[in-house]
């Protein structure tokens, strides 16, 4: 089933059981959608899901009279976050399915490719292809559904600077750094996709000369540039500066922020479902700075880090996470 059409049936089942009836849910469905796209930005260059977690939680949340709660989602729902296909094993319906959506609005969807071998040395998102030949295929199938769709791909978060770091086994340094660059090779053959390549966070990998040549191994000469604070905390000053040095050391690759939950910044010694944190700045490509093409939400706020802090499974939406997040942020 569709990602989206998927997504309707699970809201409808929830309220439903709720006392509410099918074309209800479908009456707010259709309103949500209106409202998302007359509260955008026009100068968004980025799609919005109208079905993402947040704005299902809004819904119901509405219906249960939390009012208040499902106000402060809003700040989540209506901004544009990437969509990680990464437990699929054909990732094309999602894909395909966003990019229509978006190419309808003409605007540009975000994604993340997260499938790599080894992904995340046996931590909270542990997984990922079964091997070289399978993620082959995958990254082929993610491919081909951007079409000549205007698409932005985040790569393989933590891949290279879990290389630079040692957690990922020497041994399959070369075949990753090898996939690394036939999946930018793949996606930068679709007309109009641009491919960030993961570089960790400035709290990780605290000197950026490390990196250069892992990157460089990787293919990031290929790519449109790289990306920094995925999935993490760190200040868009701190992480600005990060990535000018290694912009320069990369020659001028530009580069592309994650901002989606660092808005406090992070919690010295806690990264995994910190308390306490607020959205950041919200997506846009007017930044102010030379090499830094976008600030992004990346990863999607209210999805888990991980079984910690009293949080479900890494990547599972949890919404008391997300209105903390929300109501943190300011108006």
């Amino acid at each position: 089933m569709p990602r989206l059409t998927h997504a309707l049936a699970i809201l409808t089942t929830l309220t439903l059981a709720a006392g509410c009836s099918a074309s209800d849910v479908e009456e707010a469905s259709v309103a949500g959608s209106a409202s998302k796209e007359a509260d955008q930005d026009p100068a968004s260059p980025f799609w919005v899901d109208p079905d993402s977690s947040a704005a299902q939680q809004i819904q119901l949340w509405q219906r249960e009279g939390r009012t208040r709660d499902a106000a402060l989602l809003r700040k989540i729902a209506d901004q544009p976050t990437a969509l990680w296909p990464a437990g699929e094993i054909d990732p094309g319906p999602t894909v395909g399915e966003a990019t229509a959506a978006a190419a309808a609005e003409d605007r540009t969807a975000l994604f993340v490719a997260y499938n790599i071998p080894h992904r995340d040395c046996g931590q909270h998102s542990a997984g990922g292809a079964a091997d070289a030949d399978t993620y082959r295929r995958w990254i082929g199938r993610f491919a081909d559904a951007l079409g000549d769709a205007k698409a932005l791909v985040v790569l393989e978060p933590d891949a290279v600077a879990h290389i630079v770091d040692g957690c990922t086994p020497g041994e399959h340094h070369a075949e990753r750094e090898e996939l690394l660059g036939e999946a930018i090779d793949r996606l930068k053959r679709q007309p109009h996709t641009k491919v960030y390549l993961d570089a960790g966070n400035p709290s990780w990998i605290k000197d950026p000369r490390k990196l250069v040549e892992p990157l460089r191994r990787a293919g990031v000469a290929k790519a449109d540039g790289f990306s920094l604070n995925v999935s993490n905390f760190q200040t868009d000053a701190v992480t600005k500066e990060y990535g000018r040095r290694l912009s320069k050391d990369l020659g001028g690759k530009h580069f592309v922020i994650d901002s989606s939950r660092n808005g406090n910044g992070p919690l010295p010694g806690v990264w995994c479902n910190p308390p306490g944190r607020a959205l950041g700045t919200a997506p846009t490509t007017r930044t102010g700075e030379t090499a830094l093409d976008a600030y992004l939400w990346v990863k999607r706020p209210g999805e888990s880090d991980g079984t910690c802090e009293g949080g479900p499974d890494a990547g599972q939406w949890w919404p008391e996470y997300a209105v903390g997040l929300a109501g943190n942020s300011p108006d």
